[in-house]
């Protein structure tokens, strides 16, 4: 175990916290990351976490990783906007719009997405450390 990030080969997030965490961030103003605790050590696990105002500092800090950043861009659609869904509703003439057919789209829509994006995962990332960027692989647990 060390103080030193760059000793970090990988890091492990379950592929729940990854996709949760990316989605609570599309969906409200909480900011969740991924938090990677010290002591450092090759294989590391990163778990959900949410930041709050009166967080205790630590030296080393620990790693902070934005959802967003365990994905790959290229294969993780976009998270699915309600009025979006309101819109495709309104544009199928075979349907008729309401409120718990919105929802119920809606909510479909958000179990694809969810679907799609535990195959969306990087393989590697890049972290910040105090000695600048340092390169690590994802590995996800639970897909």
């Amino acid at each position: 175990m060390s103080s030193d990030s760059r000793t970090i080969r990988s890091i492990a997030v379950t592929a729940e916290d990854a996709v949760s965490a990316y989605e609570a961030s599309e969906r409200s103003a909480s900011n969740p990351v991924l938090r990677v605790t010290p002591p450092f050590a090759g294989r590391m696990r990163a778990r959900l976490h949410v930041p709050g105002p009166n967080e205790p500092s630590s030296d080393p800090a620990p790693i902070l990783i934005a959802p967003r950043e365990l994905f790959d861009a290229n294969r993780l659609p976009p998270y699915p906007e309600p009025g979006d869904t309101e819109a495709r509703i309104r544009a199928d003439p075979d349907l008729t719009y309401s409120t718990e057919l919105h929802h119920k789209r809606h909510t479909e829509r958000v179990r694809e997405w969810r679907k799609a994006a535990r195959e969306g995962f990087a393989e590697e990332l890049e972290i910040d450390t105090l000695e600048g960027t340092h390169r690590v692989e994802v590995k996800v647990l639970g897909t």
